[in-house]
């Protein structure tokens, strides 16, 4: 029994796989690769490694993927144009490197299911919540915490990037090309006034805020 859900859920895992590579639309290709994460899990589940299986659906399936989505839509992403493709070559490499692929997947197979070596007793703690956090907090403690040093410097990094300007020097106004501004907000020394002042180009815009003799970016 446990043969055959493997072999459903592996199949599921490869037609999601391919189904993502051959997509056009970026969106299908992250909901194929979500159908990809599940089947992972069902073979963990099938594997008797329960807690990778929930940490395979929460971090990738959910967090994970939640963000690629998000990062997608607002990017507003259209389908991919299809283009000429230069190099002939690639396609026979591709399926080639494919072929090896699959080789040496079906000889790992084949020599660890003959080798004697391979236990066969089913009862094994491997996967499970206990194991796995005794050997985090003991054998693997070292790599755990430097994985989580790395992750600080990643978060400063990124607060770092986003804290700097734009490519643009401190010294140069960008001046926007249509504008409709009150007339205080042109000249604050004056009294209140609401008044709104439309200016249909960049230069108008800049002769009526004063900014018309400041530096360009094209000066520099």
């Amino acid at each position: 029994m446990l043969g055959l859900l493997f072999i459903l859920f592996a199949g599921m895992a490869i037609g999601c796989a391919i189904s993502m590579v051959v997509q056009r639309n970026p969106l299908y290709g992250a909901i194929s690769l979500i159908g990809v994460f599940i089947s992972l899990s069902c073979l963990y589940v099938t594997l008797a490694a329960p807690f990778i299986a929930a940490v395979q659906v929460i971090v990738y399936a959910g967090a994970i993927m939640v963000l690629v989505v998000f990062v997608i839509m607002l990017l507003n992403v259209e389908d991919e144009e299809r283009q000429p493709l230069r190099l002939r070559a690639l396609v026979p490499i591709a399926i080639g490197l494919a072929a090896i692929l699959f080789a040496e997947t079906a000889f790992i197979i084949v020599f660890v299911h003959t080798s004697p070596g391979t236990p066969t007793s089913n009862i094994s703690d491997v996967g499970l919540t206990s194991s796995i956090g005794a050997g985090l907090f003991t054998t693997y403690l070292l790599p755990f915490e430097i994985t989580s040093i790395l992750l600080l410097m990643a978060v400063v990094g990124a607060m770092t990037l986003a804290r700097r300007g734009g490519l643009l020097p401190r010294n140069v106004a960008v001046v926007p090309g249509f504008q409709v501004l009150a007339r205080d907000v042109l000249d604050p020394r004056s009294t209140p006034d609401l008044t709104p002042v439309v200016a249909r180009s960049t230069e108008e815009v800049e002769k009526l805020s004063g900014v018309a003799d400041a530096p360009h970016a094209n000066d520099e």
